[in-house]
């Protein structure tokens, strides 16, 4: 059996209990190195075979997969995050399919939720807005020409940015181009949850020089929209002249 455990963005505690217990038991796990807190393979039980995926193929990986498979020892498939965002988890499972490896999923906290509690903010705010759009750059890897930022960037929704860091000036004009303006809010979370947490806040139109300025270019999201305002409506949910399936409204005297 493999567990693909999402390790969330940083913070050991932030882990679920589900994959503590998951990790805890494992005889093999497989991190990706490069982003996940090497504090959590203190949970390891002692013996445990620990590899580094940033040092790895996908052959590799699954080759260690189908070993430990072949050995009756369980696996933990270890990504930063929730496995979901940007982990290329389709390709190891479509791997374990074909050699018929049983698998499971556990969810965790992305960053990107990491990065929200970092500037306690709240996404979809009412009459601001109540969409959420994740994305990243184009860079070494391409993304589909109807994903650029700039055309994601024409819906004036709140958006994350991944993987972008070290692009800011791109990302920045990109942004520009549609329906946001050099005024709009915007801020860059370095590590969110981390010890070395940062929080960075600016005007869309100084992002790039704010990343500069702060020595920001990798393991950074960026987020913009009016969300970072002060401006929003009361929440329907929980006004007293609106009913819900719970609760009748309040009548006025």
């Amino acid at each position: 059996m493999v567990h693909f455990v999402g390790a969330g963005p940083g913070a050991p505690d932030l882990l679920t209990r589900r994959g503590t217990a998951f990790l805890a038991e494992a005889d093999v796990v497989v991190y990706a190195g490069s982003l996940v807190n090497p504090a959590l393979l203190g949970l390891c039980r002692q013996g445990c075979s620990v590899y580094n995926s940033a040092e790895m193929t996908l052959e590799q990986v699954i080759g260690v997969f189908e070993r430990a498979h072949r050995s009756g020892q369980t696996a933990v498939r270890l990504h930063t995050g929730d496995p979901c965002l940007y982990g290329a988890i389709r390709e190891q499972m479509d791997a374990l399919d074909r050699l018929a490896i049983p698998y499971d999923d556990t969810p965790g906290v992305s960053s990107f939720c990491g990065a929200a509690a970092a500037l306690c903010a709240e996404y979809t705010l009412p009459g601001v807005s109540q969409s959420v759009i994740i994305t990243r750059m184009a860079g070494r890897t391409p993304v589909p020409e109807r994903e650029s930022i700039a055309a994601l960037a024409a819906h004036g929704a709140t958006m994350v940015v991944f993987l972008s860091a070290g692009m800011l000036p791109g990302l920045q004009e990109a942004l520009l181009q549609g329906a946001y303006t050099r005024e709009t809010p915007a801020a860059i979370v370095f590590k969110a949850t981390w010890p070395e947490e940062k929080v960075v806040r600016c005007s869309l139109g100084a992002l790039a020089e704010t990343g500069r300025q702060n020595g920001i270019s990798h393991t950074a999201l960026v987020l913009v929209g009016d969300f970072l305002r002060g401006d929003y409506e009361r929440s329907k949910l929980y006004d007293p002249a609106f009913s819900t399936g719970f609760r009748e409204a309040e009548r006025g005297d």
